[in-house]
């Protein structure tokens, strides 16, 4: 059945019932005619608006903008204009809104009326000065961190530089030549190298903010892993786990030198951390070109996780899968982190009492 209505019902309808709002608007200021949007935005009963002007219910400091682009469509320099204002609500609130308004001239070209459109941008508005906040507070945080991060970094180098000290002295006093030929001996030296090695990537680990590429090196692969073996060997040791290193000598990937050392000491910490104790553990390390990328694997004969049940929550902060006294959920986190930020990428497949394999993508150096 055809539908019979008049061309003025017809802009009648789209007035009252445009989902934002639209008002018709006096030469003064006076609003003439406003929409139902109007009213709900604004608190006030069309009764009330229309004994009122604009004026009367914007903010102060935003009546001079609002006037005097309504002065440049008066004159002709503009043919409408778009703003972003402020109104006082009925109760006294303030709202935010976008308002576009054109210009209406009569037969002669005199200015007859305003059309104004608004929409409320108040939860918006809200939303931004929200993520105001927590970027100030991110930042103020990260300052924090990276004045942490010197102290740390200052106290720590001071303390490997002693016990450096200390070891010189141990291997040249009379009586501990013995000693000092033992393997525990040979440990000792070797962590200690390795602490200041940690201690110098500690400081630009934590203020890291964005990678750029100068701080990206072409880095070798099977030397970062043997390295990485070598300062878990205790932890090893004591739990009589072997570790074989399969990676490809000549297998080279781009990373920054401190994200690699902690992405490699993560997975072998976890192996040995989550290694079941009913059967000796291993954990083999091989690596395989993929198109542009390397990846390395780390497999493990460990506990292994229930991927059904916490599959989407591996990587996730303070989420810790086994009842463990030393598991506090935040190095995978981590080292998501790190991978993804060389533009790299991790999967994981594992079996609950057989253990678990990652896999690291990284990107192929030259």
């Amino acid at each position: 059945m055809a539908i019979s209505f008049s061309r003025h019902k017809l802009f009648e309808n789209i007035f009252n019932y445009a989902m934002g709002g639209l008002a018709i608007v006096g030469m003064r200021g006076e609003w003439i005619k406003v929409n139902d949007s109007i009213v709900k935005y604004l608190g006030y009963s069309k009764e009330e608006l229309y004994t009122k002007t604009f004026q009367d219910i914007t903010h102060k400091e935003d009546i001079n903008k609002d006037l005097g682009a309504m002065r440049a469509l008066l004159r002709g320099d503009i043919s409408n204009y778009t703003i972003e204002k402020r109104y006082f609500h009925k109760n006294g609130s303030i709202v935010w809104v976008r308002l576009s308004v054109s210009l209406v001239r009569d037969d002669k070209d005199e200015p007859e009326y305003f059309i104004s459109e608004i929409h409320d941008i108040s939860q918006q508005k809200l939303d931004q000065e929200e993520l105001k906040i927590l970027l100030d507070l991110s930042k103020e945080q990260n300052n924090r961190l990276s004045n942490f991060a010197d102290i740390v970094t200052h106290n720590l180098r001071t303390h490997s530089s002693n016990l450096e000290t200390l070891v010189g002295f141990i291997s040249v006093e009379k009586g501990t030549v013995d000693a000092c030929k033992s393997e525990n001996f040979d440990y000792l030296k070797k962590s200690i190298k390795n602490l200041n090695d940690t201690v110098s990537h500690l400081s630009e680990v934590a203020k890291i903010k964005s990678m750029n590429k100068e701080e990206v090196k072409s880095l070798n692969l099977h030397e970062y892993c043997n390295k990485a073996i070598y300062n878990v060997s205790g932890l090893a040791k004591n739990i009589k786990c072997k570790i074989e290193n399969n990676v490809d000598p000549k297998h080279a990937v781009l990373a920054i030198p401190a994200f690699l050392d902690s992405i490699i000491l993560n997975f072998l910490t976890n192996a040995l951390k989550y290694s079941a104790k009913d059967r000796i553990a291993e954990v083999l390390l091989f690596s395989e070109i993929n198109k542009d990328f390397i990846v390395i694997t780390f497999k493990d004969n460990g506990l292994g996780i229930d991927m059904e049940t916490h599959g989407d929550q591996l990587f996730k902060m303070y989420k810790t899968f086994h009842k463990h006294k030393d598991a506090r959920g935040v190095g995978l986190f981590i080292t998501k982190n790190h991978i993804e930020s060389l533009g790299g990428k991790i999967d994981v497949k594992s079996e609950l009492g057989k253990g678990t394999e990652f896999s690291v993508s990284l990107k192929k150096a030259v």
